[in-house]
């Protein structure tokens, strides 16, 4: 089972960026599915997750600006980002686990890095 992330890229602060993660090798529809970051010289944090019925979770600091949804029929979840700051710099990371909680999730994707300029 893999995790495919995508969608990062460069854009000025106020911006907004889309990511996506696919999952292939197996359903994921029931798992619990979501999104940390990692900036340099950072520990790698919480960003939001989505239960397999969509009830979504949040970090205090993007609360009103990101969005997560998924896609159960196409295994993918997303993560719209609006409002961007400098301080959401980072590699985003997805992961997906079948029980309650993502800070030890069986799969993580790659990464893909996102950049806001000032």
């Amino acid at each position: 089972v893999q995790l495919q992330a995508s969608g990062g890229g460069l854009v000025q602060a106020g911006g907004s960026l889309s990511l996506s993660c696919a999952g292939s090798g197996r359903s994921l529809s029931n798992y619990l599915m979501g999104w940390f970051r990692q900036a340099p010289g950072k520990e790698r944090e919480f960003v939001a997750a989505i239960k397999w019925n969509g009830h979504p979770y949040y970090a205090d600091f993007v609360k009103g600006r990101f969005t997560i949804s998924r896609d159960n029929a196409k295994n993918t979840v997303f993560l719209q980002m609006n409002s961007l700051k400098p301080e959401d710099t980072a590699i985003y990371y997805c992961a997906a686990d079948p029980g309650s909680s993502l800070y030890y999730a069986d799969l993580w994707g790659q990464g893909t890095q996102v950049t806001v300029s000032s």
